[in-house]
């Protein structure tokens, strides 16, 4: 009864405040449209001879920001092929021995297996010791602009260095 009652009383609120004085009685007229607020916009860009916006092109690339782009991009390749390879196991028919076999019966050269387990071993090394970086970073640790470069470099012979190790295995 009590539901009943507190419905009502709110459809009732409901119907007076949104009555048909609602929709013009709170409105305010607009001055001007977006697009002529978008033409004001350029031709005061255009009179003061500003550039549109930093552009890639005008950027010195510093080892620090092919780093930051690297990490990301590892990142996103990483989860990527991690992805197509369990959605992989889960459609094609057979199992995971049935493919090493494919692969082995290929007979490719010890140079070429070594290129290709460097080449999986090498976003993921660089993406760990990267990460680990930018944990010291959280920590407060590296900001000074010398520091970044050093940390930077090291994070790049550990990358190497372990992708080099994790291939000879």
């Amino acid at each position: 009864m009590a539901v009943s009652l507190l419905r009502l009383a709110s459809r009732r609120c409901l119907c007076v405040r949104l009555g048909p004085g609602l929709s013009t009685r709170h409105v305010v007229p607009m001055a001007t449209t977006a697009k002529e607020e978008m033409a004001q916009f350029w031709e005061k860009n255009t009179r003061s001879n500003r550039p549109l916006s930093p552009h890639v092109t005008i950027y010195h690339w510093s080892l620090p920001m092919m780093m930051s782009i690297s990490h990301r991009g590892t990142g996103a390749a990483m989860s990527l092929g991690v992805s197509l390879f369990g959605l992989s196991a889960l459609i094609l028919p057979g199992h995971f021995a049935d493919y090493l076999d494919l692969i082995r019966s290929l007979s490719l050269g010890p140079a070429l297996i070594y290129s290709a387990k460097f080449a999986l071993a090498f976003p993921l090394t660089f993406h760990t010791w990267n990460g680990i970086r930018h944990l010291a970073w959280d920590l407060g640790k590296g900001f000074k602009i010398p520091q970044v470069y050093q940390s930077g470099v090291l994070v790049l012979i550990l990358t190497v260095l372990s992708s080099i190790g994790i291939a000879a295995m």
